[in-house]
């Protein structure tokens, strides 16, 4: 549903941003690529069903370059998460390293960012609930804060 106000999204405390992502360089190389493309929705799925690991949420865009932003509660449950031998992730990293490793057909890369009040600002403008505004909460933008500026300084001072 298009949300035709403006919002901001805010998060309680300290949070998690990473990106992670896939570029296929050799798309000829189909065997190589749709392994490693398959995998991340498995970890998707997998996190949703258990949100004691601090996984909030998730969004991703398909092209040859593919692009998933994720939302985590704290940098130590991604990187447990990450470490953890009885969840997707680490079987999909050593099948990477194995069938890919350098050979050039499939990059990989991931970013990650830690956020806390004030050092993040956003707005939505007929916009469905998205990113943030999924994994956290929203609010109407008030007058007093149509500024980026504004909207920083009231995240570091939510309650």
């Amino acid at each position: 549903m298009i949300r035709r106000e403006r919002l901001a999204a805010r998060m309680e405390g300290d949070f998690v941003v990473f990106l992670i992502g896939m570029r296929i360089n050799q798309p000829l190389k189909v065997h190589k690529w749709l392994p490693v493309a398959a995998a991340m929705p498995r970890m998707i799925k997998e996190l949703y069903r258990q949100p004691e690991r601090g996984f909030l949420h998730a969004e991703a865009w398909f092209s040859r370059t593919i692009v998933v932003l994720q939302y985590w509660r704290s940098m130590e449950q991604l990187l447990a998460y990450a470490k953890d031998r009885e969840a997707e992730h680490l079987p999909a990293w050593k099948a990477f390293n194995k069938a890919i490793g350098t050979d050039g057909s499939v990059g990989i890369w991931h970013e990650t960012y830690a956020a806390s009040p004030g050092t993040y600002e956003n707005i939505y403008v007929n916009m469905p609930l998205f990113g943030l505004g999924r994994a956290g909460t929203t609010q109407s933008v008030a007058e007093a804060n149509r500024s980026a500026a504004a909207r920083l300084r009231a995240t570091k001072n939510q309650p």
